[in-house]
């Protein structure tokens, strides 16, 4: 039986030091970091791992559950793992434990409330985004790619993926200019 600890926080300015000892002071034998979004599961390789790597009896150790994940959803599919593994979860800063009826009522209520705060915050960015709009302050971002040197490259014979290397860009990018010109 051994005791994982996972840490993360959404940018790469943000520090992970606190989450990092609380973890430690709680016993987790190895700490895992990772500075992705929790607003999905999607390239978070250290939650991956850790996942991976539990077994029967293990813990995996987090500070609060909004470190995990910022919806039910995904929440819960994290749960559902760790229980397939035979392990349990637990947060240093709540009181969470998923073998009793309430904890996992109580487990539920802190995702939807991690999901709502995360909805909030795109409302807010939203909002503000719109009166910045209407204000004249923003106007959306810099345009990166060249459309009229897309078009010529396409005329010319080159194809998607060699306008995207010769341009530096995605191809998903030369394919919405291509389908709107």
């Amino acid at each position: 039986m051994a005791t994982y600890g996972y840490a993360r926080v959404s940018t790469t300015d943000q520090d992970l030091t606190t989450q990092v000892e609380k973890l430690t002071q709680a016993g987790c034998t190895i700490v895992r970091e990772e500075k992705m979004s929790g607003t999905t599961r999607e390239g978070r390789k250290e939650l991956d791992t850790l996942l991976a790597f539990l077994h029967p009896g293990d813990v995996l150790m987090v500070t609060k559950i909004d470190r995990l994940a910022r919806s039910v959803g995904d929440l819960q599919d994290i749960v559902k793992a760790i229980r397939a593994k035979g392990a349990a979860l637990k947060a240093t800063d709540q009181s969470v434990d998923t073998s009793t009826a309430a904890g996992k009522a109580f487990l539920d209520m802190l995702g939807v409330f991690a999901e709502f705060e995360t909805n909030l915050r795109k409302e807010r960015q939203m909002d503000g985004i719109a009166k910045a709009k209407k204000a004249g302050v923003y106007k959306g971002g810099k345009t990166r790619i060249d459309r009229e040197t897309v078009i010529q490259m396409k005329v010319e014979g080159h194809g998607p993926s060699a306008i995207a290397k010769a341009l530096g860009v995605s191809r998903m990018q030369i394919h919405r200019i291509l389908t709107q010109a």
